[in-house]
C-alpha cells in the first residue's frame, strides 16, 4: 500500500516507525514530517488543513490510505474530503471530531448516553461563568470549549484563579477556542488514558497509558502538552477497562451512530479513576502525544493491520496481540518550555543511539539545518524504550536521554513515578 501520514510531531514519527515495519507498506510519505521522520520516510511540504490540497496531493502520489495524526485537520474536515474522493482514511469526520473540538458537545453526548463525567456549566460570557464559579467554589476546572493544542485547561485552586482564567479565555488568550468556556467540577482520583479503535460500528481497545502533563517533577508547575508517558497504566485494570467500555465508550459510540455521525478512527478517552469507577475527563479523536509513542513501541507492525481493519469496517474480526511488556517515553524540551524558549540549538550524539524494537528516539520538534539536527519546537525529542518491566523500560529511556548532548534541553527525571 502507498500510505500518507499527516503531521510532523513525535506521534507521527512513532506511527511512521510502526507502519514502516509492516510488509503491507510499499511507500510512506509524511507531511510535513520532521528531521527524524525524514530518515525513515519521504517528507513532503503540504498544508495539512487545506482539504483540496491534501486530496490533490494524495491523488498525484497514488496514495491508497491516509492516516491523520493531529486534531486540527480532522476538525477542518480533511477526512470528509478524502472519503468523498474515494480514498481510505483513518480519522473521523468533522462532525464526529466535535468530540474533541467542542467540550460542550462532548458533555451533551455524555448526558444523552448517560456516561459518567464531571458536572459542568457551559458559558458564552464571562460574568455568568464567574457567578457559576463563585457559587461552586474551588478547586474547579476551567476549559476553553474549542481546540487549544492541549493547553486550554486550567485547574484553578482558588476562585480568584478561576476568574483570571475566565478573563484570559474570553480575552482571547486561546483565540477562537476560548470564545466559549466549560466549567467543570474538580474530580479526584488517578487519571489514565484509554485508546479504542472504532470503525463506525464496532470498537476494539488497543491499550492504556498514563501521561505526565505538568512540566515539573512530582507533577508540579504549569500544564504542558505532556512531558512523558508509560504503558500500560496499572490503575486501568482489565475490570475497570471493561467497565469504561460498557458505561462510557460503547454508549458514546451508539449515540454518535444514532445522530447519523458514526465515529471512525481512534478514540482516546481520558479517564479519572476513583474507587474502581471510571469517569470521563475528556475525549480526543486521535492518538495522544506522547502516549502514541509508547503504544507504537508495544504494538509494532500490527498497527497498520489494525488501522486498515478500522478503515474497512472489519474490527469485529480483528484482535490485538499484546506482549507482556512495558514502555516509557521521556520528552526532551528546551529550557523555558512551556513558556518562551529558544529554537535552533544543535543536538549532537543522536546518530550513535540504538534504534530497534526496544529503543527509539522519536523526533517531535526537530529540523535539519546545514546537515545538523536542531531544536525547532516546544517538545523536541521523545526518548522511548520497551522492557520486561517498567523499571527496565525507564532505565533504557533515560540511557537514550543521557546518550545525547543538548545543553539547552531538559526533561523530567521522574516519569513513571506513580507506577514505580
Amino acid at each position: 500500500m502507498n500510505i500518507l501520514i499527516l503531521g510532523g510531531g513525535g506521534r507521527e514519527h512513532a506511527l511512521a516507525w510502526a507502519v514502516m515495519q509492516n510488509p503491507k507498506c510499499d511507500k510512506l510519505i509524511v507531511a510535513p514530517g520532521n528531521a527524524g521522520i525524514a530518515q525513515i520516510a519521504t517528507c513532503a511540504t503540504l498544508d495539512i488543513e487545506d482539504r483540496a490540497a491534501v486530496v490533490n496531493f494524495a491523488e498525484a502520489e497514488a496514495i491508497e490510505l491516509v492516516i491523520i495524526g493531529p486534531e486540527a485537520p480532522l476538525a477542518a474536515g480533511v477526512a470528509d474530503r478524502l472519503r468523498d474522493a474515494g480514498l481510505l482514511v483513518f480519522g473521523p469526520s468533522a462532525a464526529a471530531a466535535r468530540l474533541e473540538a467542542s467540550k460542550a458537545f462532548t458533555k451533551e453526548i455524555c448526558a444523552a448516553a448517560n456516561a459518567p463525567t464531571a458536572a459542568y456549566g457551559h458559558f458564552t460570557e464571562a460574568e455568568a461563568a464567574k457567578a457559576h464559579v463563585r457559587a461552586q467554589g474551588a478547586p474547579i476546572v476551567v476549559k476553553a470549549d474549542g481546540l487549544a493544542a492541549g493547553k486550554g485547561v486550567i485547574i484553578a485552586e482558588t476562585v480568584a484563579e478561576a476568574e483570571a482564567a475566565i478573563d484570559d479565555m474570553f480575552g482571547g488568550s486561546f483565540g477562537d477556542a476560548g470564545a466559549e468556556v466549560v466549567i467543570e467540577e474538580f474530580m479526584t482520583g488517578e487519571e489514565a488514558s484509554f485508546f479504542v479503535l472504532c470503525d463506525g460500528e464496532d470498537v476494539l481497545p488497543i491499550g492504556t497509558a498514563q501521561d505526565h502533563k505538568r512540566v515539573g517533577e512530582g507533577d508540579t508547575g504549569p500544564n504542558t502538552g505532556g512531558m512523558g508517558a508509560y504503558s500500560p497504566a496499572p490503575v486501568l485494570t482489565d475490570e475497570i477497562a471493561e467497565r469504561a467500555m460498557a458505561e462510557i465508550i460503547r454508549p458514546t459510540m451508539a449515540e454518535m451512530v444514532r445522530r447519523g455521525t458514526p465515529f471512525q478512527g481512534v478514540l482516546y478517552a481520558g479517564l479519572m479513576i476513583k474507587d474502581g469507577a471510571p469517569r470521563l475527563v475528556e475525549y480526543n479523536v486521535r492518538f495522544g502525544d506522547p502516549e502514541c509513542q509508547v503504544l507504537m513501541m508495544r504494538l509494532g507492525a500490527q498497527v497498520l493491520d489494525l488501522i486498515h481493519a478500522a478503515v474497512e469496517g472489519r474490527l469485529a474480526e480483528a484482535q490485538v496481540n499484546w506482549g507482556n511488556d512495558h514502555a516509557m517515553t521521556v520528552v526532551m524540551a528546551p529550557q523555558g518550555y512551556p513558556g518562551s524558549y529558544e529554537k535552533g540549538d544543535v543536538i549532537s550524539g543522536l546518530e550513535t543511539l540504538p534504534e530497534d524494537s526496544f529503543h527509539m528516539m522519536f523526533h517531535a520538534g526537530t529540523k535539519l539545518t546545514d546537515g545538523r539536527i536542531t531544536a525547532n519546537g516546544g517538545r523536541v525529542l521523545n526518548a522511548t524504550a520497551r522492557g520486561a518491566s517498567l523499571s527496565e523500560a525507564r532505565d533504557r529511556a533515560y540511557a537514550l536521554v543521557d546518550g545525547i548532548s543538548w545543553p539547552g534541553g531538559f526533561c523530567r527525571r521522574d516519569i513513571g513515578w506513580r507506577a514505580l
